[in-house]
């Protein structure tokens, strides 16, 4: 009997990835003749094919490969950006990513949950609750549009850096509220100190991690794992994710700072031979595009339309003061702060205007909603309606905005060259 379970477990694991690759390849390549991003098509095809309509896969169903899924998905996504992100940039901006890391996640918090108090009616606490799961960003979201989209150097890293450093602060705050909900008690200075802890050993496993893969895979006498670069990246991303929380770490902060030392190695004098950096990379282009199409795709299918369809112009009013009200306020409150990064007015704009929102909120809401707190339901539906307008109204138009703001890096590049001429 045990074997006829893990067999038909296996079989639906295997389904699962067969209909999210065959989905993901077709929509790959529609989203490049549309010229839009692929991210979106994924949702909506998510939808289509889960529960709420065609009801071909429900993942629900099957919480280990959906659990798995997300989380090393998106740990994956999380540890492509790291890779992304320049050090010599991202010191200079060091202090708006900090500030909208953290600052930002609180202010969006209460203000959001301000609104939401007095759109449903709920209770303040409930309504901040509300707030603080739609408070972060969502690396997996934006690393995605930020590959088909050039925006300069110093706002695309700015964005990516705090997307991956509010997930553990919007986390953390969601954990303490849902304490003082469940216990009436509330205790800020083990809030404070969790966040610290959480930050601290996520960093640290990340460098740890970061450089001893890197060291591992190099030209040096101590690379001797350099011909397996590529199986290497999936060990040092799961590592870095699972020892960060087995020592109270987070997770995500781990991969991400893995990734920010893998992709700066060069700095600390470590090189992959050539034909080994070749083949590593167009591995993890793969693994990435793969965990890209499965996060979303799943996502989708988690969509409930009749908590949507209940809830949709209340819920939509939430995302709109998320959308204008709060995230400019934060925007303009944190960059302000940070004189050094010497930010424009257009650049604070395109900021204002990149908040897209998925895996960490679709996964804080999942624990609200299995735990049946007041209002959940209500919860459900405006996280699930700020992924989709996020994701398909800011994410669509992001190439749009950038170039009419003129931060697009070819565009910049194109006035040297006229200048130049």
């Amino acid at each position: 009997m045990e074997n006829t379970v893990e067999a038909i477990a296996t079989n639906n694991l295997l389904l699962i990835f067969a209909a999210i690759a065959i989905t993901g390849i077709v929509l790959g390549k529609l989203s490049e003749i549309m010229k839009i991003p692929d991210v979106i098509l994924y949702l909506i095809a998510g939808i289509i094919i889960g529960p709420s309509l065609l009801n071909l896969i429900s993942i629900e169903a099957f919480p280990v490969e959906n659990n798995l899924i997300l989380t090393f998905g998106s740990a994956f996504i999380l540890y492509e950006g790291g890779r992304e992100i320049n050090l010599r940039i991202l010191n200079k901006v060091k202090i708006s990513v900090g500030l909208l890391a953290s600052i930002g996640v609180i202010i969006s918090a209460v203000v959001v949950g301000f609104f939401a108090s007095k759109i449903f009616a709920l209770p303040m606490i409930t309504a901040i609750l509300l707030g603080s799961v739609i408070a972060s960003t969502d690396p997996a979201a934006l690393i995605p549009v930020f590959k088909q989209v050039t925006i300069k150097d110093k706002i695309k890293q700015t964005v990516v850096s705090e997307s991956a450093f509010n997930d553990a602060v919007g986390a953390i705050l969601v954990s303490t509220i849902l304490g003082i909900i469940t216990s009436g008690k509330l205790s800020i200075a083990s809030s404070v100190e969790e966040l610290i802890i959480s930050t601290v050993v996520g960093v640290a496993v990340g460098i740890f991690m970061g450089y001893i893969f890197s060291l591992l895979i190099s030209d040096k006498k101590w690379g001797i794992f350099h011909s397996y670069a590529s199986i290497m990246s999936i060990l040092k991303v799961a590592l870095s994710y699972e020892v960060a929380l087995r020592l109270h770490g987070s997770g995500y902060m781990a991969v991400f700072i893995a990734g920010l030392i893998a992709g700066n190695r060069k700095l600390f004098g470590l090189w992959i031979p050539e034909n080994d950096f070749q083949s590593e990379h167009y591995f993890r282009e793969s693994i990435g595009s793969l965990s890209r199409m499965a996060i979303f795709v799943v996502l989708g299918t988690q969509v409930n339309l009749e908590a949507l369809g209940k809830y949709w112009l209340p819920s939509l009013l939430v995302v709109l003061v998320l959308m204008f009200i709060a995230r400019p306020l934060v925007v303009l409150i944190c960059t302000a702060l940070d004189k050094e990064a010497k930010w424009t007015f257009k650049d604070r704009l395109f900021m204002m205007w990149v908040r897209e929102t998925g895996v960490i909120p679709a996964a804080l809401s999942g624990i609200i909603v299995s735990m049946k707190l007041e209002g959940y339901e209500i919860i459900s539906s405006v996280v699930f309606m700020t992924i989709l307008v996020t994701l398909i109204v800011q994410a669509s138009t992001t190439k749009l905005v950038a170039k009419k703001l003129g931060v697009l890096e070819e565009e910049t590049y194109n006035k040297k060259s006229e200048v130049a001429a």
